[in-house]
This record gives C-alpha cells, structure tokens and sequence, in this order.
C-alpha cells in the first residue's frame, strides 16, 4: 500500500503532528491547542513562527481547517485514519467571570435557591470538560470564590441550600489542590460545620468530597483549626468511621492524612485530638487495618500510631492489643523505608523502659523481633533509625536466652474484632 503523506497545513508548527483542535492567533498562524496553550502557559507571549507580540493570549478555533481535516479523515479511512472528532469549545475567562459573578450575586442577595445550585453544577460540568477548562477556572479565582460562596449558606436550613452547599464542595474538589487562600477561607468554624455535617450525614460522594477538602485544610497545620474541629460533635468520629467503614482506598487516605495533620506536632490541642482519638479506639482500629493493606495505606496508618504512641494513654492501648507486636515486627523491611522507619519508632516507644514486662519483650523475640532488627542495621538506615535499633537490640539481647523465635505469623487470615 503506498504510503500516505500528511499534508503539510493540516500539521501543527509545534508537535509536527496532525491537529486534532485547530486554533489560530492573532498573528493569523494556526497551531494544534495543546501545543500553543503550553506554550503560553510557559510564559511565552510571541507567536513561535512570527515571534510577534500576541494581542490576545486566547486562541481562535479555526473551524474551517477542522473540517478540512475531518474530511481529509474521512477520505482515507482506507489507510487506517479515524476522523478527528469535533472538539468542545473550551470556556473563555469571560464566560468564567460570569458565572462567577452571579454565583457571587446569589449568594450576596441570599437567594440559596434553585438556580444557584444550577449554576455551580454548570460550572462544575464546564470545569470537568478539559484541564484547560479548569486553568481557567483556577485563574479567575473560582476557588476563594466558591470557598467564600460555602459559607453564604451555613445557616440556611432549606434543601436547595443543602443541595447548593453539595454541589459547592464538589467543585470545590475538582478544583483541588486549593490555593491557601482558599483554603484559609474553608477553614472558618461555619464551613468546618458543613464539612462535618456532611461527613456524618451525607450521601457516599459527599462524605468522600468533604474528607478531601478537610485534608487540604489540615494540612496548613494551623492550631486553630485543630481546635475548631475538636469543638465540632461527631467530627472525629466520622474520620474514624471513614477507616472502619471505608468508601475506597482514596478516601481513606484522606481521611488517614486528615487525621495525621491533626495529631502531627505536640502542641496542647494536637495532645487533645491524640487523647480524643485513643478514647475512640483508634490504635487498635489502626493496627487491624495494618494487618491487610497496601503500601501508601500503611505507611499513613503507621505515621499516625507513631503520633499516638507519643502518649501514656496510646502506648497502653498498643501494649494492651495482642496484634501490636506481631504486626509491627511484620512490617520491618517488608513494606517501604519509611514504613520501617515508622514500626522501629513504635517499637522503641513501647518497649525501651520496660525491662519490667518481660512477656512483651519476650513476643517480639519469639516473632524475630531481634533478627528483623539485627537485618535492618546490616542493610543500612537512617542515623536516628540505626540509634532506636540499637537499643532495641540491646534490650532483647537481655531475654534471647528466654525464648526461641517461632516462625512469622501469617497475619492475612485472623478474624477481626471489628
């Protein structure tokens, strides 16, 4: 079959490739969109070929060169070429600044009715068409926005104010990862409430999109905000509830990281939400959800039961729980660098200083606590790793002569309590 040359207008200056959303700029030079529009967003505001200064920096659709190549397409099926479809015309900063803005008037005259729910769903449609669409969307500010638009309807109690909040943090979601201004403006008490309400009360998808917006604000660490959401009833119990029931694996990582950012430093309401969460049951939940799980799962859980153990409370939880251990002696060198970092943590927290607890010392020994350890400095560590190994091993070194080390236990098939 002879070959089939494409012909040399129909290809992008750019990618030299056929165009598949034909623009043109102001200079009059046609180019495929993906290409001009990373060009742009390079921060070049010349044409490539011209190397003239741009009047506008918004593309064209050429739609007489779309369907000239539709129907060069068309003509040679023959040699195995499929027709370009028609592209959606991506959404200008103008039509964004609209319907902003009367998102913006809805909101200030108070009108949480039906068609303001109709416009942010419009606009959460418009947002989930192309990655161009959201750009756009981010640039114009739609974020703080809608950030700002979550908190015009708190106090209403009507369901297109409901189904309007739904629908505002959905978008809000899309949008992700928030600019911090925004996400300064979510972390209001008003806002905080909403997020919970729906977590606790809302549907699958909705309970999913506010544990997503509440990891991005927990993530600015920010003391207030921790004590804002110990304020809220019921609000760490629909975290916890997010691990022991679980929606999907991303969920339950935001939840994971919400609940990480919340206990990470040892200021006085970080030591609370510790407290609040071990009362909850959260250790042992933790190490049940260690026993079966993939990689990012578990480093994230163990991160937390590393924050935990910080308190008396949290380490007898763990001490306490016939699986701690065991599972933590499993996962040394088994699941990533940081996981092991994490388990030798826990371990130096519960088991240096208690040369009294001899049954303790002497299950790590018989789960190959003292050659899982001895492996790990052989291999190489971190420095402050390679110091808590150390005494672990000088501790258990102690006891050797106790006990005999068992074969590791398979964890995969214990039936679980909760």
């Amino acid at each position: 079959m002879e070959l089939l040359m494409v012909p040399s207008h129909f290809k992008c200056p750019i990618s030299l490739d056929l165009m598949s959303d034909p623009v043109t700029l102001s200079t009059g030079i046609t180019y495929d969109r993906v290409s001009i529009e990373t060009w742009i967003e390079n921060g070049n505001q010349t044409c490539p070929i011209t190397k003239k200064l741009l009047n506008t920096l918004e593309p064209i659709p050429n739609h007489t060169m779309r369907k000239m190549i539709q129907e060069w397409c068309v003509a040679n099926k023959e040699y195995g070429i499929e027709r370009i479809p028609t592209p959606r015309i991506p959404v200008t900063s103008s039509e964004v600044t609209g319907i902003l803005r009367k998102i913006e008037s809805c909101c200030k005259l108070q009108q949480g009715s039906e068609s303001s729910r109709e416009l942010v769903m419009k606009m959460r449609n418009m947002i989930k068409e192309s990655t161009r669409n959201k750009r756009c969307f981010v640039a114009n500010g739609a974020g703080k926005m809608l950030s700002s638009t979550l908190d015009c309807f708190t106090e209403k109690s009507s369901v297109y104010e409901v189904e309007t909040m739904e629908e505002i943090i959905s978008a809000l979601t899309i949008l992700l990862p928030l600019d911090s201004e925004s996400k300064s403006i979510l972390g209001s008490k008003s806002s905080l409430n909403c997020m919970i309400w729906f977590l606790k009360c809302g549907s699958l998808s909705s309970r999913r999109n506010s544990v997503f917006l509440l990891k991005e604000i927990m993530r600015m660490e920010e003391v207030w905000r921790v004590e804002e959401l110990l304020k809220i009833d019921g609000g760490l119990e629909s975290l916890v509830k997010l691990i022991k029931e679980p929606i999907c694996p991303t969920t339950t990582k935001a939840s994971l990281l919400t609940i990480y950012h919340m206990v990470n430093s040892s200021q006085l309401s970080n030591d609370k939400a510790r407290s609040k969460f071990v009362d909850l049951g959260l250790v042992e939940l933790l190490i049940e959800t260690l026993v079966d799980c993939e990689k990012s799962i578990c480093e994230k859980v163990l991160g937390i039961l590393a924050r935990l153990c910080n308190s008396q409370e949290g380490r007898k939880r763990a001490n306490n729980y016939a699986l701690t251990i065991p599972v933590l002696i499993k996962k040394l060198l088994r699941v990533s660098d940081l996981a092991t970092e994490f388990s030798v943590s826990i371990l130096w927290k519960l088991l240096i200083g208690k040369n009294d607890n001899v049954v303790l010392i002497n299950e790590a020994l018989q789960v190959g606590a003292f050659q899982k350890l001895l492996l790990l400095i052989q291999v190489g560590c971190g420095e402050n790793t390679k110091e808590k190994a150390s005494e672990l091993l000088k501790l258990l070194n102690l006891h050797r002569g106790e006990v005999e080390c068992i074969d590791s236990l398979d964890l995969k098939n214990l039936k679980r309590p909760f």
